[in-house]
């Protein structure tokens, strides 16, 4: 059997890094964060992963830089632009915290749109 390719490990490692995270070992979910992008630097839910870690120990140059990585990854994520928008608010940036809260916006709004509330997708209402 082969072993697990780099997105794989990197998967499990940021899902590890949840764990820690839930737990409280920050340190922890950090190490296997940068070792999860070390390892596949076009993972986006690590980098996401990682903002979110970073920006709730207030260390928000960081939390910034590894947002900004992730949304370039995916520049129509809703999460990437909620947790941008409170990135920015924090660092005092009112006008870029409005600008992603709004993407943020409309990414749910089509979101909706494609699929209705109570509908699946697909279903004609």
């Amino acid at each position: 059997m082969s072993s697990p390719g780099p997105h794989e490990r990197a998967q499990a490692l940021t899902n590890d890094a949840a764990f820690d995270f839930a737990v409280g070992d920050e340190a922890g979910a950090l190490t296997k964060l940068n070792e999860a992008v070390a390892l596949a630097p076009d993972f986006f839910e690590a980098w996401l992963a990682k903002a979110e870690v970073h920006f709730a120990q207030r260390q928000f140059d960081d939390a910034l830089q590894a947002g900004e990585t992730a949304l370039s990854l995916k520049p129509k994520d809703i999460h990437i632009h909620t947790s941008l928008s409170r990135i920015w608010m924090e660092r005092g940036d009112k006008t870029k915290a409005e600008h992603h809260g709004a993407q943020a916006r409309i990414l749910g709004w089509g979101d909706q749109i494609k699929q209705p509330e109570g509908g699946q997708a697909g279903d004609i209402q």
